[in-house]
């Protein structure tokens, strides 16, 4: 055990024993023994040197403890803390590009992290993105391609050319999962939140996790955002609380209650998926910043299927779910530094999907990135993507990543055995924290269906700068080199042909190797009817929902007019289901 000079307090009380100059003294700290001893001695020198050993011996105690604390600390493994959100856009925060949307604890941690610019989340809706980041495994090959709960095959009734692919609605219990492999390290394992991965059987307490709060088969919260919630996963709270924070809450305290022990929390929060709710408060806030801005002509346009999308982010009710998202994100960033955990745990903030831009409440807007969740562009699926690792680079990295990588990256980061067998579509991303490089890899996504917000049925490779969308309806490819267009506007599948050649058979030999399922031909599909529905939508759909948005920004504005208190949903007495959208998950 290092010499370690004592205080001046210590000092003190033993030069008057020793005869020496306070300042100066020092010793070896060999024990308990020493503190006992030293009260002994101190003892015949009267009141006054009871009174300083007393002093000293707390002190020396004190510094005993806090060792034993430091060296405890240093051989535990890295705590990690995955912060999950539900349908946050890439340009939803204020560090990665928004004028609007407030998020000042988010920005914290992104400016002491590894910001991937080019992060992915695995597919442009919840629940396959979620089952790729607790396996490690692309949604193709698992089978886990849309929403659990979403129609497929003879169960589809909407008008279109295909029936979407059958798909597994459950997280397969064969797969080691994320929490397994951390669980089964030592650690303490724990879940808050949204989980849409699969009912009875296969709730996060089947696949790993010691504790579950929230997390059950349903992508909604049952009731809102407010007490009560109506989730047979949590107790109420009092009327009117606020579910993020609230969940914010549970994470924080099973931090603190753990700070012994190593552990893995995930943080997956409802926020900001439909309905559209926040206080009474915080839309009077964000009100009033939207209407200082310059009003748009037109928030909405059609990108050509039948949802219309938002082009301008003003909607002061989802501003309020972000900022109140991002202060349940606060109270864990201080727990851990509360609990003086901040430098021994790694925290991971990413998102499931890209920010809704059409259906689902048409809440945000991506721009410049093209279209938003369910969609096929990259604002469906490029995300806010942080790792903050202490004793690892921080700053920009433009290498695209996925979220399949999180798991090998984590067991990785804390010095765990990877599991090469289960992660097979991740990499470690430790070498780009070292500033280093990972070798070159083509991404890929599948979705066999036709998205609420606008989707069509397609895969994407992804090599290089060079991003290929293959459309299963008329098999055709739209190429774009997001390098100079990373708004996608310009379509080089002509132009540059035998790339698109390459990319398209390299895409769909992978859908081959992991044998995706597949759409089928729609024998109930009505030309006629499509067309006018584009046509509905072009007018009656297009001016309603103008008129709706625009009307949030009234000073006047009530969720539920006929409601005691307007049916605010964060006061006792609402009575209003909140703005939830067309075609919203349940």
């Amino acid at each position: 055990m290092k010499d370690e000079p004592v205080s001046w307090t210590t000092g003190f009380a033993l030069s008057i024993f020793c005869r020496t100059e306070p300042m100066t003294v020092s010793f070896r700290l060999a024990g308990r023994t020493l503190v006992s001893s030293l009260v002994m001695v101190l003892c015949f020198q009267g009141c006054l040197w009871l009174t300083l050993a007393s002093a000293t011996a707390a002190e020396l105690a004190a510094n005993l403890q806090g060792q034993e604390q430091g060296q405890a600390l240093a051989n535990k493994l890295p705590n990690v803390v995955l912060i999950l959100a539900d349908d946050l856009g890439w340009r939803d925060l204020a560090c990665t590009g928004s004028t609007f949307y407030e998020t000042p604890n988010l920005d914290r941690l992104a400016a002491k992290s590894m910001r991937f610019t080019q992060g992915y989340a695995a597919c442009q809706v919840c629940s396959p993105s979620r089952a790729a980041i607790m396996t490690g495994k692309f949604p193709a090959r698992m089978k886990t391609t849309d929403w659990f709960g979403a129609a497929a095959g003879v169960e589809w009734k909407r008008n279109t050319k295909l029936l979407p692919a059958s798909y597994v609605a459950q997280l397969p219990l064969q797969d080691v999962t994320l929490a397994e492999a951390f669980r089964s390290s030592g650690y303490r394992t724990f879940f808050a939140g949204k989980w849409h991965l699969g009912g009875a059987g296969s709730f996060p307490e089947d696949h790993g996790f010691d504790v579950n709060i929230g997390g059950h088969h349903r992508g909604s919260p049952p009731s809102g955002f407010f007490s009560p919630y109506g989730n047979p996963k949590m107790t109420d709270g009092p009327a009117g609380e606020s579910l993020p924070i609230r969940l914010g809450q549970e994470t924080a305290g099973f931090i603190k209650q753990n700070s012994d022990r190593p552990f893995f929390a995930m943080l997956s929060f409802y926020s900001v998926h439909a309905p559209l709710q926040t206080s009474k408060s915080l839309w009077e806030k964000y009100r009033e910043k939207a209407a200082s801005l310059q009003q748009p002509d037109r928030r909405f346009i059609i990108d050509r299927t039948l949802q219309p999308v938002r082009q301008v982010q003003d909607h002061p009710l989802y501003a309020g779910m972000v900022q109140a998202m991002d202060e349940a994100v606060g109270l864990v960033l201080k727990q851990l530094e509360d609990s003086g955990l901040e430098n021994h745990t790694i925290v991971v903030f990413t998102s499931d999907n890209g920010g809704v831009s059409a259906g689902d409440g048409v809440a945000t807007s991506n721009l410049p990135l093209r279209g938003g969740k369910g969609r096929q562009w990259e604002g469906g699926i490029r995300e806010p993507f942080f790792i903050w690792a202490p004793g690892f680079k921080q700053g920009e990295c433009s290498t695209p990543v996925i979220a399949t990588d999180l798991f090998p990256t984590l067991l990785d980061l804390t010095g765990l055995q990877l599991l090469s067998q289960q992660h097979v579509d991740g990499v470690s991303l430790r070498p780009l924290l070292e500033r280093n490089k990972i070798a070159d890899r083509d991404l890929y996504w599948h979705y066999p269906h036709y998205g609420n917000q606008g989707g069509e049925p397609s895969a994407i490779i992804r090599r290089g700068d060079l991003k290929l969308i293959y459309y299963f309806e008329d098999k055709r490819s739209e190429l774009y080199d997001l390098n100079i267009d990373p708004s996608e506007m310009f379509d080089f599948a002509n132009d540059r042909k035998a790339e698109s050649d390459e990319l398209r058979v390299a895409l769909l030999n992978w859908l081959q190797e992991v044998e995706a399922n597949m759409p089928t031909t729609n024998p109930n599909y009505d030309p006629e009817g499509w067309a006018d529905e584009m046509e509905k939508l072009k007018t009656v759909r297009l001016m309603n929902l103008e008129r709706q948005h625009a009307g949030f920004l009234d000073p006047k504005f009530q969720p539920n007019a006929k409601s005691e208190n307007g049916g605010w949903w964060d006061q006792p007495s609402r009575s209003s289901s909140g703005v939830s959208g067309e075609n919203s998950e349940k």
